[in-house]
């Protein structure tokens, strides 16, 4: 039987199988190395392939295959572990004799940040001020920490985390110049939720009959940032500093990478994104600053 269709999802394979029952062509699907495979009968190999072509024609503001690839990952939890090492930071942070001194030698501080004591955009986002503030900001990293290493792997994904964080605190620092100082992963979470918003755009945006809902990714992002980033006491302009730091590393991103990354790729960016932020708590110490 020659191959009418290959390279599908079982999406597609379901769809284009169902067109074809319709019109009482008999097919086979079968799923094979690069994808699913479509096969018809010889003789029905004409009029099925035009049946295929009228069916694109008719339905081209949508169907399967102008949806663009999505990258898949395996299913990870790994935004539970980021939650969980910034709450043992905490514990062994508010364990120590002398807790308060943590923010001013390690909190993320404009003056100090615009002076080359660049490891503060890191390690202040491990630092909290209250238990309030630290339960917030674990479930914020549990859900779009977790949503961000889905699509982009759980290696990539914290290396982007950890850099959405730093280049919002860097900005942060950039936009009050002195007299400035805050702590907490929040800017992290709104770079999770930059990266996201980021990541839908792109997909929808190449999509036609999508197009005109690309920008809604981006709307309900900022809508969320207003939302939960606007509170009395927050530091507004650092979250909102880490949301289109996300939204900018999201698009980038997704303009070079166009298939899942190899484990290799994913282990390299994790112990990148681990050596950066061991290196930022070690640079002071060693440093003797």
């Amino acid at each position: 039987m020659p191959v009418l269709l290959e390279k599908l999802s079982k999406e597609e394979a379901q769809t284009f199988g169902l067109v074809l029952l319709s019109s009482g062509i008999d097919h086979q699907a079968a799923k094979g190395a690069g994808g699913w495979v479509i096969r018809v009968n010889d003789d029905d190999a004409a009029p099925a392939a035009e049946l295929i072509r009228v069916y694109l024609h008719e339905n081209r503001s949508f169907h399967p295959l102008r949806k663009r690839a999505v990258v898949e990952y395996p299913r990870t939890f790994s935004g539970l572990w980021g939650a969980l090492v910034i709450i043992s930071v905490h514990v062994a942070v508010v364990s120590g004799r002398d807790a308060g001194s943590f923010a001013e030698a390690y909190g993320s501080s404009a003056r100090h940040i615009l002076s080359g004591e660049w490891y503060r955009c890191a390690t202040s986002l491990l630092l909290h001020a209250d238990v309030v503030h630290l339960l917030g900001n674990s479930v914020g990293i549990a859900v779009f920490g977790t949503a961000v290493c889905s699509v982009m792997g759980w290696g990539v994904g914290w290396l982007m985390l950890l850099a959405s964080g730093m280049l919002g605190n860097l900005a942060n620092a950039w936009f009050y110049q002195t007299g400035h100082l805050s702590i907490g992963a929040s800017t992290t979470v709104f770079g999770a939720v930059g990266v996201l918003s980021a990541y839908q755009f792109i997909h929808k945006i190449k999509v036609r009959g999508e197009r005109y809902q690309a920008f809604l990714p981006i709307a309900a992002g900022m809508a969320l940032l207003a939302f939960l980033g606007a509170a009395r006491h927050s530091d507004i302009m650092g979250h909102l500093f880490g949301f289109m730091s996300g939204l900018a590393l999201g698009m980038i991103y997704c303009f070079f990478v166009k298939q899942s990354l190899r484990w290799s790729y994913q282990i390299g960016a994790l112990l990148l994104a681990a050596a950066v932020l061991g290196g930022a708590w070690l640079f002071p110490i060693i440093s003797g600053a």
